[in-house]
């Protein structure tokens, strides 16, 4: 089985202690988000663990503790946009972290496993059409040589972070807007030696370089882990999701990041009620287990096959 880690919040930048210690006792407690009452006993052994996706947007915690990461594929997705403070509010410097980060990541482990993301892209008074067509082509020109794959997708409206946006008088893109930017994108990642994929879009790119994607990729891990793995599709996700099944186990209104456009992000309130809960020594992240919980052991094994392909 797939880790994610994790769609709901930042693990790698704020809990990078925590996982590895979760890592080393081998597992990990998840609560149901829609039954909070129910508790997942997920298994990080590495007999069952086919891999872990990591999704951030400071990758710089976790470096140092790469080499303890356990000998199974991996990759980070990063996501580095142009929005100012005003709309990611806590991000350390871009300039002076988040982009030299992301540069060592490369270094120590390869382009290919440091996919960039630049999302959700969403249009406001100051981020014009115009705007996202410089910026993206400016951050493809400075991670040139350090990752092969970016992915786009553009912003869905969610009940949590409507009143959040409210002031910024955020806009939908029409149809022309969004093939206008994905034909400068196209270009700009093609220039820089990148793919780029959108995530979770109906809409069809592929005229301008843009191809379908997903972000649990089974074929990336394939390549990395240098052999088939068996793994579907997620049902879970959205019908326009790519994604092969996986395991998150984060847990939302758990980032501190405070990002205008979460989804994860439930409000200020709820967020710093469960990080004043935070336990580094607890299996769950930012909880610690009830009386009432019901703990069950997560279903887990593994997906790689030795077969090969006919060419392999």
């Amino acid at each position: 089985m797939i880790i994610s880690a994790s769609r709901r919040t930042d693990l790698p930048a704020y809990y990078s202690k925590w996982f590895f210690r979760r890592l080393q006792e081998g597992y990990v407690l998840v609560r149901n988000p829609v039954n909070p009452r129910q508790v997942s006993r997920v298994s990080l052994s590495p007999e069952v663990v086919d891999g872990f996706v990591f999704w951030t947007k400071n990758p710089a915690p976790m470096i140092p503790w790469l080499d303890k990461l356990p000998d199974c594929p991996y990759y980070f997705q990063v996501t580095l946009t142009p929005y100012d403070g005003q709309i990611e509010r806590y991000l350390p410097s871009k300039r002076k972290v988040i982009l030299p980060a992301m540069c060592q990541l490369a270094r120590q482990i390869g382009p290919e496993r440091v996919v960039w993301r630049y999302d959700p892209v969403f249009l406001t008074e100051r981020y014009s059409v115009d705007f996202h067509k410089k910026a993206f082509a400016q951050i493809a020109r400075l991670l040139r040589g350090n990752t092969v794959r970016c992915v786009i997708s553009f912003l869905d409206w969610y009940p949590p972070m409507e009143k959040r946006l409210r002031p910024l008088a955020p806009r939908p893109l029409g149809g022309d807007e969004m093939r206008e930017l994905a034909a400068s994108f196209g270009q700009a990642a093609a220039e820089n030696g990148m793919r780029i994929f959108t995530c979770a879009e109906t809409a069809d790119l592929s005229g301008f370089g843009v191809e379908h994607g997903c972000c649990i990729d089974r074929d990336l891990l394939e390549r990395i882990g240098g052999r088939p793995l068996c793994a579907e599709k997620d049902r879970s996700q959205r019908a326009a999701c790519g994604c092969v099944q996986s395991v998150d186990i984060g847990a939302y209104d758990t980032c501190p990041g405070g990002c205008l456009y979460c989804y994860a992000d439930h409000g200020v309130g709820r967020t710093m009620r469960n990080l004043a809960g935070f336990d580094p020594s607890s299996p769950l992240l930012c909880s610690s287990l009830r009386p009432d919980d019901t703990v069950r052991e997560r279903k887990m094994q593994s997906g790689w096959t030795e077969q090969t392909t006919l060419f392999g």
